[in-house]
């Protein structure tokens, strides 16, 4: 059975860095694309990055481009965000999903979730 566990959450404060991971097992080589999703308490659920297996092609919502980077090791079937220069906006429960649609920005084209890490920033 296909699962994604993310770990990595914590509490921290504004300007810091934390580093999510999120390790894939079970029948998950169909799902092409692995991607960073986040909700804060009354949003709905955020586009954060998404990567591509293949090919490493990666995508990122504007307000975190140049503070998060989303990476791959094929060998660990782990995929990774690394947060730099946190905000207190960037709080949230952050969850990782797996999926092979194309449009990497929209939750429906991802069929596997996990179940989600709390990250909070002070400010």
């Amino acid at each position: 059975q296909a699962q994604l566990v993310e770990s990595g959450g914590g509490s921290v404060q504004a300007g810091g860095s934390l580093r999510l991971s999120c390790a894939a097992s079970g029948r998950t080589f169909s799902r092409n694309t692995m991607g960073w999703f986040r909700q804060a308490p009354g949003k709905e659920r955020e586009f954060v990055a998404a990567i591509v297996w293949s090919s490493g092609s990666t995508y990122y919502l504007g307000s975190v481009k140049g503070r998060f980077t989303i990476s791959r090791d094929n060998a660990k079937n782990t995929v990774y965000l690394q947060m730099n220069s946190l905000k207190p906006e960037d709080t949230a429960v952050y969850y990782c999903a797996g999926g092979s649609g194309l449009l990497v920005y929209r939750a429906p084209s991802y069929d596997l979730w996990g179940q989600g890490t709390q990250v909070t920033v002070s400010s």
